[in-house]
C-alpha cells in the first residue's frame, strides 16, 4: 500500500515538474506575442510555480491524512507505538532478569 501511495505522490510531483516547463513555455509565447512583458513574465511564472508548490503540499497532506486514516482503520501499530512496546519489553526483561538473579543468590 505504501508503494502505491509513493507512486501516486511521485506521479503528482512529476506533473508539477512537467507543469513548470509548460508554464514557462506558455509565458514565453505570451511574451513573444507582446501580450506580456519580460518583467511581468517572471512574476507570472513565479506566481504559477508557487501555486503549483502549494497544491503539491496540499496533495501531500491529503495523502498523509488518508494513510493515517487507513492505518487507524486497519488497526496497525505505528513505529512510535512499536518503539514504546519494545522499550517496555526491554524494561520488563531487565526486571525479570534482576528477580531471577536475586532468587538464585538466595
Amino acid at each position: 500500500m505504501k508503494d502505491t501511495m509513493d507512486k501516486l505522490l511521485r506521479l503528482g510531483l512529476g506533473l508539477v515538474a512537467a507543469g513548470k516547463e509548460q508554464i514557462e513555455k506558455t509565458v514565453e509565447e505570451l511574451v513573444e506575442k507582446g501580450e506580456l512583458s519580460r518583467a511581468e513574465s517572471k512574476a507570472v511564472v513565479d506566481e504559477w510555480l508557487k501555486k503549483g508548490e502549494d497544491t503539491k503540499q496540499h496533495i501531500e497532506r491529503l495523502i498523509q491524512e488518508r494513510l493515517d486514516a487507513l492505518i487507524q482503520q486497519a488497526n496497525l501499530a505505528t513505529k512510535g507505538e512499536i518503539a514504546r512496546l519494545e522499550q517496555r519489553i526491554a524494561e520488563l526483561e531487565e526486571k525479570l532478569a534482576d528477580r531471577s538473579s536475586d532468587e538464585s543468590a538466595q
